[in-house]
């Protein structure tokens, strides 16, 4: 019997995020299921080293990246129309619902144990640090917003005042130290990033 089930989750490269915005940089739900895994590696990897947590950060790391593979199915609908009225959202998240038991149909069945609760942590109730899953989506979504704006894309402005409020929301030190230390090289250019053993520019 087939299993098509990563072949589906490789077609997430597909799906474009931010599509009620102008981009100067397209992004799909692949490449941002990778970066909110490596930042919910960072944040945990921040709690447990300078703030005396005992994160899992392996089991946070894997829910991260299959946080968004019901977009397979869906596709990504922009917060303000999830968000849009209580119905809408209710039925949206019936839909994610249905799109995870659908991928989770595709696993061979000595495998579903594994990947079923990953599939399905949406609708499951919040497991035990499920903030910093969500610190890490935001922060994707922060990070995006501040390379538009450094591009010269004003399109994404107020998005990244809303986002940043919604961070310092979580009241998460990890996140704080993020945004210190971490985020303010997002707004370099590479030159600025890399430059040369003589202080100079690079020019390659």
């Amino acid at each position: 019997m087939d299993h098509p089930f990563f072949s589906y989750l490789y077609r997430l490269r597909y799906i474009e995020r931010w599509s009620l915005m102008r981009n100067v940089v397209r992004e799909n739900v692949a490449e941002h299921s990778f970066h909110v895994a490596i930042l919910t590696h960072m944040l945990c990897s921040i709690g447990n080293t300078l703030f005396g947590r005992s994160l899992p950060t392996d089991a946070l790391v894997s829910m991260a990246l299959f946080h968004d593979a019901t977009e397979m199915f869906t596709g990504d609908i922009p917060t303000p129309v999830k968000h849009h009225n209580p119905k809408i959202l209710d039925s949206f998240r019936e839909i994610e619902q249905l799109a995870a038991e659908r991928l989770v149909s595709m696993i061979p069945d000595p495998l579903k144990p594994v990947y079923e609760p990953l599939l399905k942590a949406k609708s499951q109730p919040s497991p035990p640090h499920a903030a910093y899953i969500k610190a890490a989506d935001l922060l994707d979504a922060y990070l995006k917003c501040t390379a538009e704006l450094s591009a010269g894309n004003r399109e994404f402005s107020v998005a990244r005042e809303q986002i940043l409020a919604s961070l310092r929301k979580l009241g998460l030190p990890e996140v704080e130290y993020f945004l210190t230390y971490l985020a303010p090289s997002f707004e370099k250019t590479l030159d600025e990033l890399s430059p040369s053993a003589e202080g100079q520019p690079r020019s390659d």
